[in-house]
């Protein structure tokens, strides 16, 4: 048997598996994470349209059946992304991925920082959301997949704007599961922690105008902390091989952390005080003069 047929006969097999339908929209499909989940996907039989605001329009095929075709597409344009998707052939899955960071004291964090991190990282989910949404409600089943963060569940000094965005989509994928949930619609909100992307170099810092000589200090060895986590994190592909693993669960989780050690952490900040936390939190991200 040739490499080739057996390729196929797996992706067959992994199609069967799956309880929602084979074409799948990815927003932040360039990069990081939006990217691995579609090279993965398309690489296991299913045909996917990813969208990003800078990307070369393509289309692959993969010997398993499969397909990538990029667009580009911006999630804050919210005619474009509605006019977009009902465009599309069909909406089974829809892992919406799309992203940015800013970091900055709360006091002094400019309010363009902010809006443009809601902007991206909120509206630009919702913006998404909805047409798929509303097409999988049609076709009567569909798996909204949100990329979320550990950051959504424990506010992280420094991004604090950042992690207000993730706790909303904590929130957003909340209502989305009871509501949709009648209509044979399942969602999911998947918790990265630390992930080795070009998330880190494309983060936005608060210029140093305005601020302390001590905050100045505080914020640059934060960012310096984030960024060394993140680039000794886990690779993309394990919140992608996470994606892949929820088409096959009839009922998935609310959330799903990714990898143990996060897992853990979450099990752990259920039973931790308040003041524990913090200080834990402060001591990781707020160095000492």
């Amino acid at each position: 048997m040739d490499a080739e047929r057996i390729e196929n006969e797996i992706g067959v097999k992994q199609m069967e598996q799956n309880h929602y339908g084979k074409n799948v929209f990815i927003t932040g499909a360039s990069s990081g994470i939006g990217q691995a989940c579609a090279l993965l996907f398309a690489q296991n039989g299913f045909e996917v349209t990813g969208v990003s605001r800078r990307t070369e329009e393509t289309t692959e095929t993969f010997a398993g059946g499969g397909s990538l075709t990029l667009k580009r597409l911006d999630v804050t344009d919210e005619a474009a992304v509605h006019a977009f998707v009902q465009s599309l052939p069909g909406v089974d899955i829809a892992i919406l991925c799309a992203g940015m960071g800013v970091a900055g004291p709360v006091e002094t964090t400019p309010s363009a920082m902010t809006r443009k991190q809601m902007d991206v990282n909120f509206f630009g989910t919702l913006n998404a959301a909805q047409p798929c949404l509303q097409r999988m409600r049609e076709q009567k089943r569909g798996l909204l997949l949100v990329i979320g963060s550990i950051a959504g569940r424990v506010s992280i000094p420094m991004q604090s704007q950042y992690s207000a965005s993730k706790y909303a989509l904590e929130a957003f994928t909340d209502a989305v599961r009871m509501e949709m949930k009648p209509h044979g619609v399942r969602a999911c909100i998947i918790e990265p922690g630390d992930t080795k992307t070009g998330f880190t170099a494309a983060r936005e810092v608060q210029s140093e105008n305005g601020l302390t000589e001590q905050d100045q200090t505080v914020l640059q060895k934060s960012v310096a902390k984030m960024a060394a986590d993140e680039q000794n994190g886990r690779s993309p592909d394990s919140v992608a091989k996470v994606a892949l693993s929820l088409t096959k669960k009839k009922n998935p989780p609310a959330r799903v952390p990714v990898g143990g050690e996060y897992k853990a952490l979450m099990f752990l900040l259920r039973f931790m005080p308040d003041k524990g936390k913090e200080a834990i939190l402060s001591k990781l991200y707020l160095p000492k003069q």
